[in-house]
């Protein structure tokens, strides 16, 4: 199979020996298996009177470790893979959403598109978590002040996130009676211009959130704890002292499949869940993230050739010419 796989402009500058990247993982399984890899980014994405093309690198394995020919840019229709694995990392702003654009322009009966590029401008990680309200924790989407003070005296620690942000960026906390209140609401919603999502402070969130993993419309009993770091009251530095084993019960798995089904329904069949205290408080479908190193020490299996397998059977069966009957 021929795959295109559009990473981050950074991830690309990094691209060898970068094992903390879910991509490195996949895209050395998916060449371990015989598949043709091209490595490209969003704006190396083109369209030329409604045929949508790249430029892309070849990659290859190279003593256990993947490269790619940096001097060999090659220029393809993209309908001239049978996998496209769209995995740029957020934040979605315009150039995000242009490139999802060219996608529009690309038959999917001749390309199996991951996550579905329309799925993916459609859904907004922070705000279509409301999808699955009942399993979240209180929440509000606003950019009025007056709404966040009365969330705020009603739960008396409340959590803001701004809409289009990744990795914790921009992410606050605020409890009742703090002095810096109307500063950190006006600064947050642009002094009411702007919506956030507002959601009530979990007491556990001091012990971090899990990562619950998402293939298909299958939830993974593998997961990872993913700890605030010193100086913060979330996560947002992936290192090894910051990532240890989590736990899953038999429960959390059942809970948790009509969120994968629906999720297959609208195209995206990778996602991972954040969750706190069995409540989810985001839903990551752009790039998301599958500890793959951390998942392998911890449990002492290959989560990326269970992922990579997954990924080529139901893009064959995607591109597959239907049968007619006679």
């Amino acid at each position: 199979m021929k795959i295109l796989y559009v990473i981050d402009r950074i991830e690309l500058k990094y691209f060898e020996f970068n094992d903390l990247v879910t991509n490195f993982w996949l895209i050395k399984s998916f060449l371990e298996r015989n598949q043709e890899v091209y490595i490209t980014t969003i704006d190396m994405l083109k369209l030329k009177s409604s045929i949508a093309y790249v430029s892309c690198y070849q990659s290859y394995i190279k003593n256990e470790d993947i490269f790619y020919e940096k001097d060999n840019p090659q220029c393809y229709k993209i309908e001239d893979f049978q996998l496209v694995m769209f995995r740029p990392d957020p934040p979605v702003d315009l150039d995000y959403i242009s490139a999802t654009y060219i996608f529009d322009f690309v038959d999917r009966k001749k390309t199996f598109i991951l996550n579905d590029t329309t799925a993916i401008r459609n859904f907004n990680e922070k705000m279509h978590a409301v999808l699955f309200n009942d399993l979240m924790p209180e929440n509000i989407v606003t950019s009025s002040k007056s709404d966040i003070i009365s969330f705020l005296n009603e739960h008396e620690e409340i959590i803001l996130k701004p809409l289009n942000q990744c990795f914790g960026s921009g992410v606050m906390y605020l409890k009742r009676g703090d002095k810096n209140t109307a500063v950190i609401i006006n600064s947050m919603t642009k002094n009411g211009t702007q919506l956030i999502m507002v959601q009530r402070y979990l007491k556990s969130a001091v012990n971090g959130d899990k990562r619950v993993l998402i293939l298909g419309d299958k939830i993974l009993p593998y997961s990872v704890q993913k700890l605030p770091s010193n100086d913060d009251f979330k996560f947002c530095e992936h290192n090894d002292s910051q990532v240890v084993r989590g736990v899953l019960t038999a429960e959390e798995i059942e809970k948790y499949k009509p969120v994968a089904k629906k999720l297959n329904a609208l195209g995206i069949y990778t996602a991972g869940l954040d969750v706190i205290e069995g409540k989810i408080i985001e839903v990551n479908v752009t790039s998301p993230c599958y500890f793959i190193r951390e998942i392998n020490r911890n449990f002492g299996v290959h989560i990326e050739n269970e992922v990579s397998e997954y990924i080529l059977s139901i893009a064959k069966e995607k591109t597959r010419e239907p049968v007619l009957s006679i």
